[in-house]
């Protein structure tokens, strides 16, 4: 195994403002919140810090403003050790936002405001082909412009490097760009938006899933990853298909789980595990992240993750 495998994250940068309240305000309310904080956020720097928890060397391609919320967001990922030279500063948008509501039950709504992160376009990427080569694995994120994605997925097709993309958003990304991912990862609403699983009801079982996700390797996507929460995740490859039930944990906060289960998830694959594997991993991880609050200041290191799984750092079932 490729332990510190090289994971490319190319994906968007924001500062979370996250309000913690009882419940959520129905249209046209106002509710008062018990808590508030200021965080690192986007669902690129949130991948990119579970991948470098995880074990993988990271480079981080991002874009950010000239502003106060830039020099918040770099020292906070330097204070955590994650490589920042990716990472350009634009003189003509802010920084990305991202104002989130966290409710008692632990569930969350989020508003994103792209700001620098649409400066991230397709001729940008353009300059970015020696540091794609050199990836063991491309993981992007559907909070870019399509025709980053779109671009994006053209290149790693053409130097042969692996690339995940959790379309997330549900953007409106080419069916050639999808087909080129490995895997696509999507949560059941995503899923549904791109046509896998389109009337499967909520609260459909872990196995029906796994054949819609199955479904779809070849005709959507290379493989497929669909999470489902506090049940799990399932997905298949030209392999197989597995279906990873979660432990069973309290929620406290779940944003940025799902970005912890990719980022985990990818860190691993880079390492040359199985799909299989990476996503055991992987939804330990998010479990692990649910259980405390905020998004990367929840997330577990690999050690954590690898002992809750029951694996040592090989692989192998602990004794």
């Amino acid at each position: 195994m490729a332990r510190g495998a090289r994971v490319v994250v190319v994906g968007s940068l924001n500062v979370d403002a996250t309000s913690y309240v009882e419940r959520f305000p129905a249209p046209g309310e106002t509710v008062t919140s018990r808590t508030f904080r200021t965080a690192v956020g986007g669902k690129g720097a949130n991948q990119a810090v579970a991948a470098h928890f995880a074990g993988a060397e990271v480079d981080f391609v991002a874009r950010v403003g000239d502003d106060a919320n830039a020099s918040l967001a770099l020292g906070v990922l330097d204070d955590l050790g994650l490589a920042t030279a990716g990472i350009v500063q634009v003189t003509d948008a802010p920084t990305g936002v991202a104002q989130i509501t966290v409710a008692d039950s632990g569930e969350n709504t989020v508003i994103v405001t792209g700001g620098a992160n649409l400066a991230l376009g397709p001729t940008a990427l353009d300059t970015q082909r020696e540091r794609l080569a050199s990836a063991a694995l491309v993981l992007s994120q559907g909070e870019l412009p399509i025709a980053a994605i779109e671009r994006l997925a053209e290149l790693c097709a053409g130097l042969g490097v692996r690339l995940v993309v959790n379309l997330a958003p549900p953007v409106a990304v080419s069916a050639a760009a999808l087909a080129v991912c490995d895997p696509l990862v999507v949560n059941e609403h995503e899923a549904r938006a791109i046509g896998i699983g389109a009337d499967v009801p909520a609260g459909t079982p872990l196995d029906e899933w796994r054949w819609h996700a199955a479904s779809a390797v070849g005709l959507v996507a290379r493989s497929v990853v669909v999470t489902l929460g506090a049940a799990g995740a399932v997905g298949a490859s030209p392999e197989g298909d597995w279906a990873e039930a979660a432990p069973e944990v309290v929620a406290v906060d779940t944003t940025g789980a799902g970005d912890c289960f990719t980022g985990t998830l990818a860190a691993f694959l880079a390492e040359g595990r199985s799909l299989a594997e990476s996503m055991r991993i992987a939804v330990v991880a998010g479990a692990l992240a649910v259980q405390s609050r905020g998004t990367v200041d929840s997330y577990a290191s690999r050690a954590t993750v690898l002992a809750a799984a029951e694996l040592d750092d090989e692989g192998a079932p602990l004794a």
